[in-house]
């Protein structure tokens, strides 16, 4: 059984269709890249996994069940836009999610605040865009679940620091879990993924494993994205 299904799905905003009979699977232990340019229905279909949207027609199903509250307890989802009350610290936040959660590990969580150099007296008001991230990433990753679900998690730190974002990913996700990256940064996460999933105008333009295509084109996984879509 896969991870995660997507079974002809398609989504509509009154006339506009933003994703068109998208099909895919997901196993487990993988790390998939969702790839394409801002705007080509990456978000969208993050939200219909997360049960944020529901789709205009094909089935999502999720560990084989449809999206749903049992669904919801196996993703941990980072979204692009932070949704963290600015009055709170981090601490604050930290307990809430222990309250919410059963599967928030504390002591990740506090590894995880010294190794992006935050601390718990740390107030929301005060953060940087690309602290207020760290922080989002640290809530994620501390959760031991079977899939995370990452949307655009280096678009607000400098590229010095993504390395550093990316390890973190890699050394902090509950053993055997997927992790699901959106991002239009390819060559910054190319190191790190097992598949590449590539969106464009809300079509799946490609869907393979990373080491297969590398072999068939001879080339990245960044260079086959600008040669396909010009960029």
């Amino acid at each position: 059984m896969y991870l995660v299904e997507y079974k002809n799905v398609c989504k509509k905003f009154d006339d506009k269709e933003v994703l068109k009979n998208i099909s895919f699977n997901v196993e487990k232990g993988k790390i998939i890249g969702l790839l394409g340019k801002n705007g080509m229905g990456k978000t969208t279909i993050i939200k219909l996994m997360n049960g944020l949207l529901v789709p205009t027609s094909g089935e999502i199903l999720i560990n084989g069940k449809e999206v749903g509250v049992e669904s919801k307890k196996t993703i941990s989802f980072l979204p692009e836009r932070t949704y963290l009350d600015k009055s709170w610290t981090v601490k604050q936040v930290l307990n809430f999610f222990l309250d919410f959660y059963e599967d928030f590990n504390i002591e990740t969580a506090h590894k995880l605040l010294i190794d992006l150099e935050l601390t718990e007296e740390d107030r929301l008001s005060k953060m940087s865009k690309g602290m207020l991230e760290k922080l989002q990433l640290i809530l994620v990753m501390s959760r031991e679940v079977d899939l995370y679900v990452l949307d655009e998690p280096l678009g607000g730190v400098d590229p010095a620091t993504r390395d550093y974002i990316l390890d973190t990913i890699l050394t902090n996700f509950k053993e055997g879990a997927s992790i699901i990256i959106s991002t239009h940064l390819i060559s910054d996460i190319e190191r790190i993924l097992d598949d590449v999933i590539f969106i464009d105008h809300g079509e799946l333009i490609l869907s393979d494993s990373v080491e297969k295509l590398r072999e068939e084109h001879n080339e990245s996984i960044d260079e086959i994205f600008r040669r396909m879509f010009k960029c």
